[in-house]
């Protein structure tokens, strides 16, 4: 499986799967032109899409949604109240371009093309918000974003993943400080906002949460106002470096970006 991260953070979330046979994306946060671009960034040329999936209705997720089942008329996997809820934020555009839709759920198993799909529940506070696992040949990807804190069903769901890509939104001295009026920063802090350095840093380093088997961690949905790529990384660097010996992670820590594409990841 190749994984390829096009954008990630509070502008824009775009993520592409492919096996030889399947080509899945998940979220649709950048219009046509955008989206293109950055797949032109990591010289990828994408004649047909097998599958969009979503995992939530907020704007950073969907708003390139109309234009992606446009441009490549894939069906779409969402479950029933999120489909309710992108009908109410992308009224007029929407309807027209739907080409098919797999009503899903959290805890649902399901196969696009020689993919295995698995959908679960996170915390937060959007209509019915899910994370997904992917499995083929052997290998593993989860992706799991926009959750305010780490239930253990989730760490459950993330063992055993060749690529993680995992939310670390905000410093929470950057946030305390930062522009945001008090009612967002409540929000971003509650246990239906995002996931901070310091909740990531404590996920990392507890080797019965996380097992440090992936070949890549990829911190992701950094805030442009309330974080910064060095600060997470080294936030999540100190955390990996407390792990015990036995269980030390010896994969490649990454930071997704909003502005430009991740290389591909090769699983």
């Amino acid at each position: 499986m190749r994984v390829s991260i096009l954008a990630s953070g509070s502008s824009g979330n775009i993520t592409l799967l492919e096996t030889e046979r399947t080509r899945l994306l998940v979220d649709c946060g950048l219009g046509k032109r955008e989206t293109l671009a950055r797949l032109a960034a990591i010289e990828l040329s994408v004649d047909r899409i097998d599958g969009i999936l979503i995992t939530h209705e907020h704007a950073d997720h969907c708003n390139g949604l109309p234009q992606m089942l446009g441009l490549w008329k894939a069906p779409l996997y969402v479950t029933e109240p999120t489909m309710d809820a992108l009908h109410r934020a992308l009224p007029d555009r929407l309807a027209t371009r739907l080409r098919g839709v797999e009503t899903i759920q959290a805890g649902q198993h399901f196969t696009i093309g020689d993919i295995d799909v698995h959908a679960f529940q996170i915390p937060h506070d959007a209509a019915d918000p899910i994370g997904f696992t992917f499995r083929t040949n052997g290998t593993k990807m989860a992706i799991v974003t926009d959750l305010g804190y780490m239930p253990e069903l989730v760490k459950v769901h993330l063992r055993d993943a060749d690529c993680l890509l995992l939310e670390s939104n905000h410093d929470l001295e950057m946030l305390k400080v930062g522009p945001y009026p008090w009612v967002v920063k409540q929000r971003v802090l509650s246990r239906t906002g995002h996931l901070s350095n310091h909740a990531v840093s404590e996920y990392l380093s507890d080797p019965e949460g996380f097992d440090a088997r992936a070949r890549y961690l990829v911190l992701a949905h950094l805030s442009q106002e309330n974080n910064n790529p060095d600060v997470a990384r080294i936030s999540a660097e100190e955390a990996l470096n407390r792990r015990p010996a036995e269980c030390a992670f010896r994969g490649e820590l990454l930071v997704a970006s909003q502005q430009i594409p991740l290389k591909p990841l090769e699983l």
